[in-house]
Parts: structure tokens; sequence; C-alpha cells
């Protein structure tokens, strides 16, 4: 009977706690984001993350080490202005580095590599990012 009565008392005290508003609610879903994940390794290969970071061999500049020939072309495909100065510009050196990523679906091998030149060099570079993937 006491086991009964505990039942009915819990079932009781349920009811009342439960929720009157019957919606559903969706809260907004972050957008897939497939490149981050490269970005910041990409990043870690070629400058340490450093936006300021400057390779006077190459004259490679900023996070992802636009060098002149590469903004070169971008420039020359898109219209844009940029000069190797505003790859110090995180967001501006993104831009770059998305245009080419994009052209490489979400391969993200092929989108190193390419992104570090041609040639057999280029899978040691896929090596070092994949570390950091």
């Amino acid at each position: 009977m006491k086991i009964l009565m505990l039942f009915v008392l819990l079932l009781c005290t349920v009811r009342v706690l439960a929720p009157t508003d019957r919606r559903l609610y969706i809260a907004q879903a972050e957008g897939i984001q497939p490149y981050e994940r490269l970005k910041h390794a990409v990043g870690m290969v070629e400058s340490h993350c450093d936006t300021l970071a400057y390779n006077p061999v190459e004259k490679a500049t900023g996070f992802f080490q636009v060098r002149p020939i590469r903004l070169l072309d971008y420039n020359q495909r898109t219209g844009s202005h940029y000069k190797l100065a505003d790859m110090y510009n995180y967001k501006k050196a993104e831009k770059v580095f998305m245009y080419y990523a994009r052209d490489g679906c979400l391969d993200l091998e092929r989108i190193a590599r390419r992104w570090n030149g041609s040639g057999k060099k280029t899978i040691d570079y896929w090596n070092k990012v994949k570390k950091f993937l």
C-alpha cells in the first residue's frame, strides 16, 4: 500500500512539473565550415599562425605565407588590387587562400598541395599539414 501511494504521489509530482508549452523550438544551426581545420593546419605549417610572418627568401607574407606570384595571379583573376603588405591582414589573406581552396572541392590534400606549389615536395608539405588536421 505504501508503495502504491508513493507511486501515485510520484506521478502527480511529475505531472505538476511537466511543461505546459508543447511547442518544439529548433535553435539555429551553425553553418558547416569544412575548411576551418585546413586553414589552421596550413597556417601552422606556413607561419605557426603568425599573421606578421615574413619569409625574405620567398617574399612570402602573413599567416598563409602568400607569395608575390600567387597574389599577382589572384589579382588578375579577380580584379582585386591587393598588395603584398595586405597579406598581413588575416581576413584579406584568408580571402586569397579560400579563392584557391574552393577550387579543390573538399579534397584537403589536393588543396594543401596546390597551395604549396607543384611537384614531389608537395607530398612532404601535405604530410606536415596532416599532422595539424
